[in-house]
């Protein structure tokens, strides 16, 4: 897909203009920027670019959702219209952080370290649940697992077991390298203080309970004061605080030492320091205060588990939104350590089918074309794990899918906790999430799969087509009503009249492939003896080429959109020689002014006057256009006939 310098402007402007932008940067499919006040986003023009597919603000930066392989195109140009300098992640997330109050700084810094060690959990999960399926009971033979009847089987599952769990058992070695490269550590000294906290000669953190009931706990006598010789598998408080720590004395020594005895002293000093703390203040202490919020969560849980799930299941998109479900990764975790396994992980799979279940039924409820397959490939996405293109890209732009996908996830929440539904392991969300459940948990599982399917599907789609039929009647209540339409906008055929005096030509004579070829929809064009555009029909302005001024877009009441577009190749003028009269949102009337061109100008400029009226493609109420060229002296001449599909939903 080509794209103009002028959309790129109007993403820059549409963002507060390029005094606003403290730093940008791009990823695979998005725009980020750190923005000096997001109130002076338009959100309306960003939504009516042809470039973008999405926006959302998160963590302090604002992103603009272009889709992979076009976004580096977009920011190459935006660096060269403003001359801004290149920007890192890091350097848009620090920006970002400055407006940040300290509940989102933890936040952010939470979800900063365990985005990167995700694909190693997923990883684990995939083959925990390949695991799952050869040792679970019931799965195939009643009472039996497969590595039961097929013991040749059993080997085998044993080795994926031990690469699965690898993951999980060495987590604090993962999170430790990298939490300390977080706080600015050196992260081999991160990845050998969580190996540290798991050390083959401590106690395993998964036996301390039964080595407490039976009084064999062992411990270290330090001069009369006696420290528990413990290791602290599948906790993640322990190492996240010791990280912090040893992170900050490594850059407090490398400040002080003499470069010659850095690598004497530096490392050796740094984990000796750190590891002390962590077995005698750190780990105890945080052993004890995350034990004490797992066992509350439990508790409320085992408390009133249909509140419980209605609540976590129901609103857990509402942290997405927020940022703040990267905090429950750590939950999870701290559940598997304790419990053996998490009840929140179920309900985080089925929220995410029912994101994607919602956006899905947006494809039916849309009529045009960026919507429908933005709609579909989030959906896919969100049904794999992945939500935010579903949610912010479609159903929070909507708010009805992504309300009604909610009340979904809220009703299979309750099932599942209920059941007590649990997960061995964390990181393999959306359809493929049941290979983390465990196996007898499964039909449960799926019957709240179906749940999260069916409701936000189903709610979407009703309310959406109910909602159509609402929006197609409104205009009888507007300023733009029924009856002040011209009387041959009847539902089957719509009239469309000229929008400036001169003579009407086919598409063909247009010196623009992109319009002869008709690439951007069928259409005429017309040869102005004038300078004046005037409203064709009774609508709304609907989107304004507001840099350049050579075009807009107007959106009749029933749903048909008419592009015009004035001169071949104007967008170079920058706007020089074009007045506009109107503005994107207003309503206008049949032969309202909208603009005014300068003819003489354009044409010793060397650019064609000639002006096609374009019908775009994707709108899938329209059947056909018929087009008719003559000659157009005013407002009573006919342009095109438009004729609309009679199985679509255009009802007055």
């Amino acid at each position: 897909m080509a794209i103009e310098r002028s959309q790129v402007e109007d993403i820059i402007k549409a963002v507060g203009g390029k005094d606003n932008i403290e730093a940008s940067t791009h990823c695979v499919t998005r725009l980020r920027f750190a923005l000096y006040d997001d109130k002076l986003v338009d959100k309306d023009a960003l939504e009516q670019n042809d470039l973008v597919k999405g926006q959302f603000s998160s963590q302090g930066q604002y992103q603009v959702v272009i889709g992979p392989g076009l976004v580096d195109k977009v920011y190459d140009e935006m660096i060269s219209i403003t001359g801004g300098s290149r920007a890192s992640k890091d350097d848009v997330k620090n920006a970002a952080s400055k407006k940040q109050n300290p509940i989102q700084r933890a936040i952010k810094t939470l979800a900063d370290i365990f985005i990167p060690i995700l694909p190693a959990i997923v990883t684990a999960g995939l083959l925990l649940g390949i695991n799952n399926i050869l040792t679970g009971k019931g799965i195939f033979f009643e009472g039996m697992a497969l590595v039961q009847v097929y013991p040749q089987w059993t080997d085998f599952a044993a080795i994926i077991n031990t690469i699965a769990s690898t993951a999980f058992t060495f987590l604090p070695a993962l999170i430790g390298w990298s939490a300390v490269v977080r706080f600015g550590g050196s992260p081999l000294l991160g990845i050998v203080l969580g190996l540290i906290l798991v050390h083959p000669d401590l106690l395993s953190a998964y036996g301390y309970a039964d080595a407490v009931t039976k009084g064999t706990v062992p411990v270290w006598n330090l001069f009369g004061w006696e420290v528990n010789k413990i290791g602290y598998q599948g906790q993640v408080l322990p190492v996240l605080v010791s990280a912090y720590v040893l992170a900050h004395i490594e850059k407090f020594l490398n400040k002080k030492i003499a470069d010659s005895f850095k690598l004497l002293l530096v490392a050796p000093i740094t984990l000796l320091i750190t590891g002390f703390l962590a077995f005698t203040v750190i780990g105890p202490v945080t052993f004890m205060i995350g034990n004490a919020i797992t066992s509350g969560l439990v508790y409320v849980f085992d408390l009133a588990p249909a509140l419980g799930g209605l609540i976590y299941g129901g609103l857990y998109s509402l942290l997405v939104i927020t940022g703040m479900h990267h905090t429950f990764l750590a939950v999870d975790v701290q559940l598997i350590g304790t419990q053996g396994g998490t009840f929140l992980w179920p309900m985080l799979a089925l929220s995410n089918i029912a994101q994607g279940a919602g956006a899905l039924a947006m494809l039916l409820v849309l009529k045009e074309q960026k919507g429908k397959g933005l709609a579909l490939t989030s959906s896919v996405s969100a049904f794999l794990g992945v939500t935010e293109p579903a949610i912010f890209g479609v159903n929070i732009r909507y708010k009805y899918p992504f309300v009604f996908a909610m009340i979904g996830s809220g009703i299979a929440g309750i099932l599942l906790t209920v059941n007590h539904v649990m997960a061995s392991s964390i990181g393999v969300g959306g359809i493929p999430g049941f290979l983390s459940i465990f196996p007898n948990n499964w039909g449960v599982f799926f019957i709240g799969m179906a749940i999260v399917l069916i409701v936000p599907f189903a709610l979407t789609l009703m309310y959406g087509k109910l909602l159509t039929k609402r929006r197609q009647a409104a205009p009888a209540n507007d300023s733009v009503t029924k009856d002040s339409l011209p009387q041959n906008t009847a539902l089957d055929v719509l009239e469309v009249r000229t929008p400036v005096r001169g003579r009407v030509v086919p598409l063909e004579q247009v010196p623009d492939p992109a319009f002869a070829e008709r690439q951007m929809g069928q259409g005429i064009a017309v040869e102005p003896k004038d300078g004046k555009i005037l409203a064709p029909f009774s609508g709304q302005v609907i989107h304004i080429m507001v840099k350049s001024k050579h075009a807009l877009i107007l959106e009749h009441p029933t749903g048909v959109q008419i592009l015009v577009h004035v001169g071949i190749n104007t967008v170079s003028l920058k706007g020089e020689g074009f007045t506009m009269h109107v503005e994107t949102g207003q309503t206008v009337k049949q032969g309202q002014l909208l603009m005014e061109f300068d003819r003489e100008l354009i044409q010793k400029s060397g650019y064609p006057i000639i002006t096609p009226v374009i019908v775009p493609d994707g709108q899938s109420m329209i059947e056909s256009v018929e087009e008719l060229p003559g000659e157009a002296d005013d407002l009573q001449y006919t342009l095109m006939r438009i004729h609309l599909n009679s199985s679509s939903d255009n009802t007055n």
